[in-house]
């Protein structure tokens, strides 16, 4: 499998109850690098444009004000098929349905507060670290 990167942010119910570290913990037990992170606040105009293919479904507004609610960390991660690696790392949306050991199952209060967001595809990742981090803030 090809080294790779994805994108990850862990949300404002997770910064809230400063699990940071913890996630971070995770992720690096997982085998993925971190090699690039900030902790910022996401502006409407940022969430917006981020879930902008959830726009016609009833919860966009939520979700929005959601992830503009708090600080957030953004991230590029790096490693072995890590779109993917990732996507296990985090579990299920359901946190109640999520894999022990997984960062929903360990830490996500609900569907919607489920603590992490990771791409979805390499394309995905590829355009979701464009929108928050210029090429020289990737360290690998």
């Amino acid at each position: 499998m090809a080294i790779e990167r994805t994108f990850s942010i862990i949300k404002p119910d997770a910064t809230a109850r400063n699990l940071t570290g913890a996630v971070n913990a995770v992720i690096e037990k997982a085998g993925l690098r971190i090699v690039a992170q900030k902790r910022i606040r996401m502006t409407k105009e940022q969430a917006e444009t981020f879930y902008a293919v959830h726009k016609a479904r009833p919860f966009f507004g939520e979700l929005v004000d959601f992830m503009t609610s708090g600080p957030v960390v953004v991230q590029v991660l790096e490693g072995e098929g890590a779109v993917s690696k990732y996507r296990d790392v985090m579990g299920a949306t359901d946190p109640s349905k999520a894999a022990d050991g997984t960062i929903r199952k360990l830490y996500a209060k609900s569907i919607g507060e489920n603590s992490a967001h990771g791409s979805d595809a390499p394309e995905t990742a590829a355009i979701e670290i464009a929108q928050f981090f210029s090429g020289n803030e990737i360290v690998g």
